[in-house]
C-alpha cells in the first residue's frame, strides 16, 4: 500500500524543512511512503530547498491560483502516482508529522474513505479565546450543512482514501476544506475524525487577513456550496419566506377590503402581489436548480470514470 503525503506551499522555504522531517517514512500496514509538493507559484526558494531535502515529487503551479486548486491539482497528481492513500498537511509545520500513522489508520483497515484530524483547537495555547469560539460556531455550521459530524471542519490535516479522491471534485476558489466535508456528506463516503497533535506556531495564516474576511469568504463558500448540492431545498426556503413575507400586506388589504375600506389599500395589495409572484418564481428557479444539479451529479459520475480510465490506461503502459 503506498502513501502519498502531499504538502501546498506557497513561500515556504523556511518552514518546509522541518514539515517535511517531521513525516515518517515508515507505518504500520503502509509499504510505502513518500512526499509530494505542489508549489502555488512560490517566489522564494521553495522550490530549491524541497530539492535539496529530497522530496520525493515536486508539482509546479507557474502562478499563485489559491489553496483549493493546488489541493485539487494534487489528488489529481497522487492518483497519477499511484498512491492508495493521500494525507494532506500544511507547509508551515502546524501539524504533528507523527500523527500520520494515526490518520491513515481508518482507511488502512479499510472503515472509511476520508479521515479529517481534529486539532482540539480548545486546547491551543496560540489560539484566542475568540478565535476558539468562531472556530467551534463554524464547524457546527459545517456539520449542519454537509451532515458530516466532525469536531475541527477546517483543520487541512485529512487522509483521503484513493477511492475517495477519485470522487472529489473541488470548484472552490478559496478553501477545500468546507467544500471537500459537503461533497463527503452528499455522496455518501464514510468518514471518521482523529485526535492530533499541533506543533509552535511558525507564522500568521495567509489564507485570510482578518477573522471578519475569514468569516465572510467561509460563509460565502458553504452557501454556494451547499446550494449547489441541495438547490431545491435553498430556493424554496427563499420562496417561501417572500410569500410569507407577502402575505402580510395581502392580509392587511383583504381586511381593510372586508370592511368596506379597501380602496386607500391598494398599495398592499400590489406590494402583496409583488412579493407572492417572487415567491413562486424563486420555486420555479429552485426546480431548475435541481435539474442542473442532477445533470452535474452525472458530469461528476463521468469524469470518475475518466480519470478511472485515465488510471487504468496509465498502468497498462508502465505494464507494457
Amino acid at each position: 500500500m503506498k502513501l502519498i503525503v502531499q504538502i501546498p506551499c506557497y513561500n515556504e522555504e523556511h518552514t518546509l524543512p522541518a514539515t517535511v522531517a517531521d513525516i515518517p517514512r515508515s507505518i504500520p500496514g503502509i509499504d510505502t511512503v513518500e512526499v509530494l509538493i505542489i508549489d502555488d507559484g512560490s517566489t522564494d526558494r521553495t522550490i530549491e530547498v524541497a530539492r535539496e531535502i529530497g522530496v520525493d515529487h515536486i508539482v509546479r503551479n507557474k502562478r499563485n491560483v489559491g489553496l483549493a486548486r493546488t489541493f485539487r491539482k494534487g489528488l489529481d497528481a497522487c492518483i497519477a502516482m499511484g498512491a492508495d492513500i493521500i494525507v494532506n498537511t500544511d507547509g508551515d509545520n502546524q501539524y504533528r508529522g507523527a500523527d500520520i500513522a494515526k490518520l491513515v489508520q481508518p482507511i488502512v483497515a479499510g472503515e472509511v474513505d476520508v479521515v479529517v484530524g481534529d486539532r482540539q483547537t480548545g486546547r491551543i495555547e496560540h489560539f484566542s479565546t475568540p478565535k476558539k469560539l468562531l472556530q467551534r460556531f463554524g464547524s457546527w455550521v459545517v456539520r449542519s450543512f454537509s451532515g458530516v459530524d466532525v469536531p475541527d471542519a477546517v483543520s487541512g490535516f485529512r487522509a483521503i482514501s484513493r477511492e475517495a479522491a477519485y470522487r472529489l471534485n473541488i470548484v472552490s476558489p478559496f478553501s477545500y476544506t468546507i467544500e471537500m466535508l459537503i461533497q463527503v456528506g452528499r455522496k455518501g463516503m464514510a468518514f471518521a475524525s482523529v485526535p492530533v497533535g499541533t506543533n509552535e506556531k511558525t507564522r500568521d495564516s495567509r489564507l485570510f487577513k482578518s477573522v471578519f474576511r475569514f468569516i465572510e469568504r467561509s460563509g460565502s463558500t458553504t452557501l454556494r456550496m451547499y446550494a449547489m448540492y441541495q438547490p431545491l431545498r435553498v430556493f424554496t426556503l427563499i420562496g417561501a419566506i417572500m410569500a410569507i413575507i407577502g402575505m402580510i400586506p395581502m392580509v392587511r388589504f383583504l381586511y381593510f377590503f372586508f370592511l368596506g375600506a379597501g380602496g386607500g389599500k391598494i398599495q398592499s395589495l400590489i406590494l402583496g402581489s409583488a412579493l407572492l409572484t417572487i415567491g413562486a418564481l424563486t420555486f420555479v428557479m429552485g426546480l431548475l436548480a435541481d435539474l442542473l444539479s442532477q445533470n452535474r451529479q452525472l458530469i461528476e459520475m463521468t469524469l470518475e470514470k475518466v480519470r478511472r480510465l485515465e488510471d487504468a490506461a496509465r498502468n497498462n503502459r508502465k505494464q507494457d
